[in-house]
Parts: C-alpha cells; structure tokens; sequence
C-alpha cells in the first residue's frame, strides 16, 4: 500500500530534475532593505557619534556578508531564474559592497581618531536616500517592475548629489594647513564617495532588469 505522504516516484524524479527556484525578486527585496537600514544607521552614527551605531554596522556588515554567499550559492545552484542571472549576481554583489564601504568608513574613522563632520553627514544622507531609492525599486520588480525605473532613476540622483558633496568637501578641507587632518578626512570622504558609487552601480544594475523583464 502506498504511503499518501510519500511523494509518488515522479513528483520526486521532477524535483530532482526540476527544483523548486528560489523567490529572487524576494531575495534582492530584502537585502536592499537590510543596506537601507544599515545606511539609516549609518546617518545616525554621523549625528550622534555613538560607537553603539559603529557597533551596529559592523555587525550589519558581517550579517549581510553571510547572507551574500547564502544568496550567490543559491543563484549557483538555480536550475533557472526569473531573470539575468548575472544580473542577479551583480546586484547581490553591488548591494552587499554599499554596506562594506559603510563599515570601512566607521571602522577608519575609530582607528584614525577622525569625528563626524558636516560632510560626513551630508554624504551619509545621500547615500541613505540612494539605498531608499534601491529598496523601493528593488521592491517592486515582481509585480509593478516597470514602476520601478523612477526608483532607479532617484538612486542616480542621490549618488551625483553626493558626488557634489564629496568635491565641496575636499575644496572645504584642503584651503588649511593642517595635513594630517586633511589626509585623515580625504580617506574617510573617499569612503563615502565610494559607497555612493556602489549605490549608482546598484541603479544601473536594477535598471537593466527592468528592461530585460518588462
């Protein structure tokens, strides 16, 4: 007698041959709300500068980094995807890179002892806005993804907005003599400027899914 919670030899040999794809429009949904949480905090940090938020981060970062090669083997392993599957590589990895730069300007800003200033928040702002930009985009790509290129289009924005804002800051602090703070604050700037960059590839990266895929 069969037993009914067996699944029958077929319904096994087509999973088999044909497994169940993972949700990959859930899949960059929630990491680009994870890197605007993590850009929220990072904001905060520039407000505050609470090591508590630095603390955060960090763990974001190790936390996001886990699920970066969770995400990439499953892509791996995907007998098809709903979309380019490089495109889903570049974006799990652009992504996960905006978060990096996040951590690696708290990080340099701790051991070379430089504080939040007006730019390092003005440039955390932008990329906060960018990384909302991506996380409503990215969010929509399964049912309205064609609603999705004004997302796109807003993360590219915030990102030339901080391009601005990282040239007023290198104007601002290179009319002084004091060099080791300017060398300080030009890495921690450039850090940030870097993260805006990874926001603009993130865009470019959504935006060329929603024109395969629409």
């Amino acid at each position: 007698m069969d037993n009914p919670e067996k699944p029958s030899f077929f319904k096994r040999l087509h999973d088999r041959l044909f497994p169940k794809m993972p949700d990959f429009f859930r899949i960059l949904a929630d990491q680009s709300v994870l890197v605007s949480q993590t850009t929220a905090s990072l904001v905060e940090f520039m407000e505050t500068n609470d090591v508590k938020l630095r603390e955060r981060i960090v763990q974001d970062e190790h936390d996001q980094d886990v699920g970066k090669v969770i995400n990439l083997q499953l892509l791996n392993e995907a007998f098809a995807t709903p979309m380019d599957r490089e495109d889903i590589h570049r974006a799990i990895v652009d992504l996960d890179e905006v978060v990096n730069y996040c951590k690696t300007t708290i990080r340099e800003m701790d051991m070379l002892s430089v504080t939040p200033d007006q730019f390092t928040l003005e440039l955390a702002m932008h990329i906060k806005e960018g990384a909302e930009a991506l996380a409503a985009g990215f969010g929509k790509l399964a049912a309205t993804p064609a609603a999705a290129g004004a997302d796109a289009d807003r993360a590219r924005k915030a990102e030339r907005r901080a391009e601005k804002s990282y040239r007023r800051a290198l104007a601002a602090l290179f009319k002084g003599d004091d060099f080791i703070n300017m060398f300080k604050r030009r890495e921690i700037y450039r850090h940030l400027s870097n993260a805006a960059d990874r926001i603009a590839a993130a865009s470019f990266t959504l935006q060329d899914i929603i024109v395969k895929i629409v």
